[in-house]
């Protein structure tokens, strides 16, 4: 069953708390989204061994397996972006359709250990490049095709929205980020 693509406008995320999983980009500092990330990573294993790991909850809901590569896949993206942001002046980044690549790649299908390792991966490997941002390299900026701009830290706020949303869809917990 297709679902439904989301075509909503999550930046707003970055001025405002989400009623829906509670992330509030104000309790934290862009410096702080490394550990934060990692924090939020060590929530996925457990979903990703759960036996119903790959049921849709309904027909507009990915699974928590879809919802994992997807994460995986997100952190895989924001590495290359931040790569552009800090090498390039103002870049923009290419298209990235999540809907497409999810249907592409047949998330639901994917073995859920391996997409832990990547995921767990893909998340080290965005820590890290964050822990390497200082001074006004938090200044650079990007844009994405829609032309949103952000600057290094208004993007590394809005990405970490991404992982702890979806962490709490699967989850139901309260995963939100305090610095």
């Amino acid at each position: 069953m297709p679902i439904t693509p989301d075509t909503k406008n999550w930046t707003w995320v970055v001025e405002r708390p989400c009623a829906e999983c509670g992330f509030d980009a104000s309790t934290f500092e862009a410096t702080d989204v490394a550990h934060l990330l990692r924090e939020n990573t060590e929530g996925w294993p457990a979903v990703l061994e759960r036996a119903e790991v790959r049921v849709r909850p309904d027909d507009s809901t990915w699974s928590a397996l879809e919802y994992a590569a997807h994460v995986r896949d997100v952190h895989r993206l924001y590495l290359f972006r931040l790569g552009l942001m800090l090498e390039q002046n103002d870049p923009l980044y290419p298209n990235w359709d999540q809907d497409e690549t999810a249907v592409k790649e047949n998330y639901n299908s994917q073995d859920p250990l391996v997409v832990s390792v990547e995921l767990a991966a893909a998340a080290e490997a965005l820590a890290a490049a964050f822990e390497t941002v200082s001074g006004d390299q938090w200044l650079r900026p990007g844009r994405r095709s829609d032309g949103v701009s952000f600057t290094v830290e208004t993007f590394a706020k809005y990405f970490l929205h991404d992982p702890t949303h979806h962490l709490h869809d699967v989850s139901g917990a309260a995963n939100v980020p305090r610095g």
